[in-house]
């Protein structure tokens, strides 16, 4: 299963300076593994009662020759409707390769970086400038809004990836052994660490308000028992991953929780506002999800056929779970077949 991510925000404060409009980054997300307007100011202090002395301030300035716009702030992302997708609703996940925006689903699952319209750059207080290219599916965002499809935005939040454009601004100290995908290593998420690399995260999900995402897939937040170099208990991974809800609802982002079945309780499905499962008929752990379901949230959930799974073989516990089940290929391209 692939590792889900939960965010934080350590005292301290998150700068943007938006140059343009924001940009992606060329190279395409890696699938994760299996394991179970004027310059405007936002203080947010977390909703998470575990979370100690924990909120982030992003002064955002808008486009260069622009009017100043409210879309152009956290403050009016975090004041918009969160989008809470129902059991039945359908769906596309790509996150590499070239998007084709017309299918006919209600929800397409992009790649964060690879969306962005134009280069852009944004610093982080502390940590440095991050410069973010121009993506191979520029526009295509402002192309689904315009065919009334809903855009989720996928982004690591607990894993180091070498091919994304922060990747120099994380310390060693908090980068641990690979998550089995190449170029990417698991993050410290103890509480502890959170000071070290939080940061950088809260300003990939201030890129994806920003980008116009109307929520995020946070992936890899999920490295207990994946031997991720840190004594990481199931607590840390809980915390990391109710502190990625509240952060993304800060900003007006809708969030699911992915994978993570061990992690899945009353709090995560009360925290979230979906589930994207991989694999959990292969691996015969489906039952937990049907929480999500019975919240009146969607559970997109996914097999694959590189796996020897075919939709005989799990489409139907998918259709009687109520989930929304899909059939792809490990490298999440635009292949597809839908359970229903």
């Amino acid at each position: 299963m692939a590792v889900p991510r939960r965010l934080s925000v350590v005292s301290g404060c998150v700068t943007l300076l938006v140059l343009g409009c924001s940009a992606g980054h060329p190279d395409g997300p890696r699938p994760s593994p299996r394991s179970s307007g004027g310059t405007s100011l936002l203080r947010v202090a977390s909703p998470d009662p575990d979370s100690r002395a924990i909120a982030t301030s992003a002064v955002i300035a808008p486009p260069r020759g622009s009017r100043p716009r409210s879309s152009d702030t956290v403050v009016s992302r975090a004041a918009s409707r969160i989008w809470h997708p129902k059991p039945g609703t359908s769906w596309q996940w790509q996150i590499t390769g070239k998007v084709n925006p017309s299918l006919r689903v209600r929800m397409y699952d992009i790649d964060l970086y690879d969306a962005q319209p134009a280069a852009s750059s944004y610093r982080v207080a502390g940590f440095g400038t991050v410069h973010v290219d121009k993506g191979i599916n520029a526009g295509v965002i402002h192309a689904l809004h315009l065919r009334h499809k809903k855009v989720i935005c996928y982004l690591d939040s607990g894993a180091w990836e070498n091919y994304r454009p922060d990747r120099r601004l994380f310390p060693r100290s908090v980068i641990g052994r690979s998550t089995g995908w190449s170029g990417e290593r698991w993050l410290d998420i103890r509480r502890s660490a959170w000071p070290r690399f939080a940061p950088l995260i809260a300003a990939r999900l201030d890129l994806a308000a920003r980008s116009h995402c109307d929520g995020v897939e946070p992936d890899q937040n999920n490295p207990w028992g994946n031997h991720p170099g840190f004594a990481i208990t199931l607590k840390d991974q809980k915390a990391w991953y109710l502190h990625i809800a509240a952060l993304a609802h800060a900003r007006g982002l809708s969030v699911g929780q992915k994978n993570g079945i061990e992690t899945t309780d009353a709090a995560t499905v009360a925290a979230f506002d979906w589930d994207l499962n991989e694999e959990c008929n292969l691996y015969r752990e489906c039952g937990v999800l049907r929480r999500y379901v019975a919240a009146g949230k969607a559970v997109f959930q996914v097999e694959y056929a590189d796996e020897g799974m075919t939709r005989a073989k799990f489409c139907g516990a998918d259709d009687r779970a109520n989930f929304d089940g899909l059939l792809k290929y490990l490298s999440l391209g635009a292949w597809r077949r839908s359970c229903r």
